[in-house]
């Protein structure tokens, strides 16, 4: 039997549920679950924000090992594989055949629309597994799953910017600023106003500075990456971007954007969003993550211990990122 933590509805806590194990069909791959990371997107997910298919096991920065393949998979039994947010695209629509598979008018998210990883075992398309570096092991690189990967292709649309802002210094800060710090960026840090642990460890990382969002860096910004689900957070990161930069919204849901003066933007600023990610994000950070190579911070808990991990790092309690061992379960 299998266990998972399911999510009923909007809202309501996640229960323990026991079940058979699932059969892989064909092009699938059943993995034992070592490590799964939690993502604020799974907060968004249990708080009604994203629409999911109910009820649902969420979770999607999986590691584990294959026990068994579906006919034509790529990986065999006893290979170690990681499982991102999007666990399939239609390859059909003009996004997947221009090679934009993140924008798929019909995707398949790990953790929302099909069973993800707060569970001892799951079921995920082959062709949207990731082989993982061996410079990682399964709790350390379940963050690099979305944290991380998200984080690499909103970096990516920050471009060659040499002066970096993060706001919200979470999971995928952590793992960012590390990245930019190894290509000699300069990466400034905002944090919640106050928040003098999140501030310390990000100067830990390597940072060059730290500080409240509610403060100004001590040099006008290339470029900033909101990561925090904060709407406010968008003209107060354009008003210390200087010409020509950009703003990045990295989260896949955030609150009502108020009002600015057009003034803010003026200079040729730009404002964009990040959605998903594609296979190739996969392949070109994995080996980036190893050559610097990233080091995941993570509180590893039990996987019947979900609810109150998810509350954690609601209250931003946890530096770096927060990861389910099933594994760690007494008795089981």
């Amino acid at each position: 039997m299998m266990r998972a933590m399911q999510l009923d509805r909007p809202r309501e806590a996640l229960r323990l549920v026991r079940g058979p194990i699932p059969v892989p069909a064909p092009g699938e791959l059943l993995i034992l679950i070592s490590a799964c990371g939690i993502c604020r997107t799974d907060l968004h997910i249990v708080d009604g924000d994203l629409n999911a298919d109910f009820p649902v096991v969420p979770g999607h920065e999986i590691v584990g090992r294959v026990i068994a393949a579906g006919e034509g998979a790529r990986f065999q039994p006893g290979a170690r594989v990681g499982v991102p947010w999007l666990g399939g695209s239609c390859g059909r629509c003009p996004y997947c055949r221009s090679g934009r598979e993140n924008l798929c008018d019909d995707p398949v998210f790990t953790g929302c629309s099909r069973d993800g990883g707060f569970a001892t075992h799951c079921v995920a398309r082959d062709e949207f597994c990731f082989a993982l570096p061996d410079a990682f092991d399964d709790i350390h690189a379940a963050p690099l799953l979305c944290a991380g990967l998200i984080g690499y292709r909103a970096f990516k649309l920050a471009e060659e910017s040499p002066v970096v802002g993060l706001y919200g210094f979470g999971a995928a800060a952590h793992i960012l600023a590390q990245v930019a710090v190894h290509e000699g960026r300069r990466v400034h840090a905002f944090t919640r106003p106050g928040d003098e642990s999140s501030q310390k460890f990000a100067l830990s990382l390597g940072c060059a500075w730290a500080g409240g969002s509610d403060q100004a860096p001590p040099e006008p910004l290339d470029a900033a990456i909101i990561f925090a689900p904060v709407g406010a957070l968008v003209p107060t990161a354009l008003k210390q971007v200087r010409k020509g930069g950009r703003v990045i919204c990295a989260g896949i849901h955030m609150s009502d954007i108020p009002a600015f003066p057009y003034a803010d933007l003026w200079g040729e600023r730009s404002l964009c969003s990040v959605a998903n990610l594609t296979r190739s994000d996969g392949e070109e950070f994995f080996s980036i993550a190893a050559q610097v190579p990233v080091k995941t911070v993570v509180t590893s808990f039990p996987l019947s211990q979900a609810n109150e991990a998810l509350e954690l790092v609601r209250g931003g309690a946890v530096d770096g990122a927060a990861v389910l061992c099933p594994g760690l379960d007494e008795g089981e």
